[in-house]
This record gives C-alpha cells, structure tokens and sequence, in this order.
C-alpha cells in the first residue's frame, strides 16, 4: 500500500519509477558493454600469445629433434673410434679409471 502511495506521489511530481529502471538499465548496460568489450580484447591477445606459443614449440621442437640427431651421430663415431683403438690402450685407460 506505502508503495502505491510513493509511486502515485512520485508520478504527481513527475518522477516516474520506470525512468529510474531505464537509467539503471542503461548504466548496466553500458557496464556490461565494457566487460564485453574488455573480455574481447583479452581474447584477442590470448589468442595472439597462444599462436605465438605453438610457434615457439615447434621451432623448440625442431632444435630438439636436431639436437638429438647429432648427439647420435656424435655417439656413433666415438663408438667407432673405441672399436679402432688397440686393446692396450683401452685395457690401460680402464686401469688408471
């Protein structure tokens, strides 16, 4: 009843209760706008980090695998090496280790 008595005395003055609502409205709106807005934009930039990411994996990725390769071949011509050492030598190595 007190709110019946408020909206009609608002409405005798002018002060109409959905000019209120459509001002709150509007400043929600607006509110929600910039999170939209903002939210976009950190997307954007997540996503261009994100490429840049997967870019950096794969050329890690690359220097890895390289990397690898010629550590390989690095143990395969030492090994070849030792096969071509005469036995004394290596039976002397072992001594002094």
């Amino acid at each position: 009843m007190l709110m019946l008595r408020v909206c009609s005395y608002n409405k005798k003055l002018g002060l109409s209760r959905p000019n209120i609502h459509k001002h709150m409205m509007i400043s929600d709106f607006e509110l929600l706008a910039e999170k939209v807005a903002k939210l976009a934009e950190l997307t954007h930039a997540l996503r261009v980090e994100n490429a840049a990411l997967r870019n950096e994996v794969t050329a890690l990725t690359t220097q890895n695998q390289d990397v690898r390769e010629r550590m390989q071949q690095a143990h395969e011509r030492i090994t070849a090496l030792l096969t071509q050492l005469p036995a004394e030598v290596l039976e002397d190595e072992e001594v002094s280790a």
